[in-house]
Parts: C-alpha cells; structure tokens; sequence
C-alpha cells in the first residue's frame, strides 16, 4: 500500500466539498428550492465587457496562451500598486507585489516562505478553513485566538500566546467567516504588536471591495516600513466575478517575494493568463460598477440584519461583507443543525463546527452553537426567504 503523509490524513475534508455532499442526490420541491447560502462565491458571470475583453485575448494575443512570469504581468502589477497607494494613502511598489493563482494560493505562498512543521501561527477564531488546513497539512500549529460574541480579537491576548515558535499572526477582514470588519486601530494594534515581536503580519483582505467603512479601511500602508512586518492579501474572485480564472494578489517586501517567487514557480508557474487580463481591464474599467455591486451587498446585508431581529433565539454576531454569521437557538451541535435544515428547510449553511475546535477539541463551544450564512449568494427577497424558513425551524 502507497504511503501517505499524516498530516494530510489528519487534516479534515474540504468544507463546502462536505456540504455538497449532503445534497447530493437530493430533490427539493418546486415551491421550496433549496437556497444555497454554504459557498461565498457570486453565482453570477462577469459582465459582459469583461468577458469579451477575455475573449478577446485568448482569440487576438498569442501570449494569453503561454506562461507569463512567475510574480504576474507586469501590467497588473503595477496597476495594483498604483491604486493600493491611492486608495490606503501609502506607498506600494510594483516591486512589492506578486499575482497568484487566486488568495489562497498567495496565502500558501507567504506562509510556506514563513513556517515550517513544528512552527506556529495564531489564528483568530473563527477561523477561515482553508488557512487551518494548510498549516495543518504543513505542519504548523495553529495557535487559536478566542473571540467574543463581538468575534474581534484581542492584542493583548494574542501577545499572551505568542512563544519562541511564533511566526505570523492572521487576520481577515472584512473576516470570512465573522463578516466583521476590524477597526483601523484594532488593525495598527495587531501591526504594533506583530513588528515588536519579530512576527509576520498576514491581512486577508480578499471582501475589502465590500467593506462599509467609507474611504481606506486601515491606515497600515500609509507606515513606510509597512512591508517590514506586513504581508497583504488580496482576491479578484468576488469583486469581478473571477472565481473560477483564479486570480489573486500578495504585497509583502521584495525579498519576501524573492522567496515567494521559488514557491509559484514550482506550484503553478503562473496565475492563468487570461484570469489576469481581465483583472487587469476591470482595474482599469469597472470602477463604477464595482461601487454598484458593494452598494447592493450592503442592501443585502441590511435585509438579512433586519430579519434577524425578527428571529426569536436567533443571535446575529456578525454581518458584513459576504457573511451573516449567528447563533442558533437549538439544544444540538451546529453540524447537527446545519444537515437538519437541509431536510427541513432547504438550506444550506455551514457548522461553527468547520471554523473552530469543539469543546472536545479545547473550544469554548462558540464553534457548535453558531452557523455561517454566506447571504451575497442569494438577493433581498431569497434572504427574505430565508429569514421565513429560519423562523419555521423547530429542531
């Protein structure tokens, strides 16, 4: 029998692959669809000047068939420094930025030039899976930072976890799976923090496009030595519809892009070209309608918040960006509620139980009383919908 690494086998299933399986082979009745709300991925196409831009690449530029180089085009590149400088107030250079093959390929990226197996890295909870599978497939501990109903974290208290093994604090925000944005000094905390100790400061900020907060959401770049402590994350996925041409970002100093390059090269070469030429002409074209799609997030957000209060036993923790995330009112594990409310109620959500231990696991039992709601899948009268079949739910 072939040998497998452990840690892969330690490592649980992919999430929303296993939420995808308790639908599978399952009708629903035609007056009761099922409302898929486990996956936060618009359902939408690009528009269409953008897919036609696309199109157009791949029939009129030979190049959009080839490999591009390792750290990205250049173009896009430099474009994204160009507007991150514009937008948070700082200074970002072309040099400073790498393009991926979607976020989590440049969170891998970052965190393999950073850890390695017996290393840690402090993890707020709830945590996003997909970073807690890697370090877990890697090797690295992951280090939980436990949060309150309010699902912010604490400096101080991450300080109080941080050893000789310590090597990277991760925030997300707008945070997936919370939906809270984290205030700006909550941020330059974090950053103070991070550059005292020696440590990296990774920001996932791949729902920034749908951010409430008017204006930059932090002031971390505007820190000329921010790319001593900070490495930023960042997606095209969501803001133009480009989950499946896997196009993402990373901004880090350039020797850490040095090392980064070593990783992309050997893993993917390079982002597919095309997904890039089409970030590229929605950097350069889409502006406005990108303000529009933020505007009817938060439209979206704000039908689901106001349904909440109509929820008895029902408690909204945090909602923002792609993401409801609540307390349920039941006596069982949220796992349990979420495969109950797919016979139920035709939806489907994903357990606390996939972003954070268990008390059998040393949680604090916030992972089995709450669900995440990914609410951008679904429009205001699907969430209306939804708040209807919630207030049914008798588990």
């Amino acid at each position: 029998m072939q040998p497998t690494n452990p840690t892969y086998t330690r490592t649980f299933p992919p999430p929303v692959m296993e939420a995808r399986r308790w639908i599978a082979g399952k009708s629903f009745a035609e007056d009761r669809p099922l409302i898929n709300l486990s996956q936060a991925a618009p359902v939408d196409p690009p528009p269409e000047p953008l897919a036609r831009a696309m199109a157009e690449a791949l029939l009129e530029n030979p190049a959009s068939h080839l490999y591009g180089p390792v750290l990205g085009l250049p173009e896009l590149r430099e474009e994204l420094a160009a507007q991150w400088s514009a937008a948070y107030g700082g200074a970002v250079r072309a040099a400073q930025v790498a393009v991926t093959a979607g976020c989590n390929q440049a969170f891998t990226a970052a965190m393999s030039t950073l850890a390695g197996a017996g290393d840690e890295v402090i993890l707020p909870l709830p945590f996003y899976f997909n970073h807690k599978m890697w370090l877990d497939m890697e090797g690295v501990r992951s280090v939980h930072l436990p949060t309150g109903d309010d699902l912010l974290p604490d400096p101080a208290q991450a300080a109080a976890l941080i050893t000789d093994r310590t090597r990277a604090i991760v925030l997300i925000s707008p945070n997936n799976p919370a939906g809270v944005e984290y205030p700006p000094a909550l941020l330059r905390a974090f950053l103070e923090l991070a550059r005292s100790r020696g440590l990296a400061l990774i920001l996932d900020e791949t729902y920034r496009d749908f951010h409430s907060r008017a204006g930059a959401p932090h002031d971390l770049f505007t820190d000329p030595d921010w790319h001593d402590t900070l490495i930023h994350l960042y997606s095209f996925s969501k803001a133009y519809r480009l989950t499946g041409h896997r196009v993402g970002a990373l901004m880090a100093s350039e020797a850490r892009l040095a090392e980064v390059e070593k990783f992309l090269d050997t893993v993917a070469i390079c982002a597919p070209q095309v997904g890039q030429i089409g970030a590229l002409w929605g950097m350069r074209n889409l502006g406005r309608w990108l303000a529009g799609e933020r505007r009817e997030i938060l439209a979206r957000r704000d039908v689901l918040s106001a349904g909440f209060q109509r929820l008895p036993g029902w408690q909204l923790l945090g909602c923002g960006a792609y993401f409801a995330y609540a307390r349920h009112p039941f006596a069982k594990p949220s796992d349990a509620v979420a495969r109950e409310m797919v016979e139920a109620a035709a939806l489907l959500t994903l357990p606390g139980t996939m972003f954070g231990p268990s008390r059998a696991e040393g949680g604090t039992g916030q992972a089995e009383a709450t669900l995440r709601i990914a609410f951008a899948n679904a429009d205001a009268a699907g969430l209306e919908e939804v708040v209807r079949r919630l207030a049914a739910l008798d588990l």
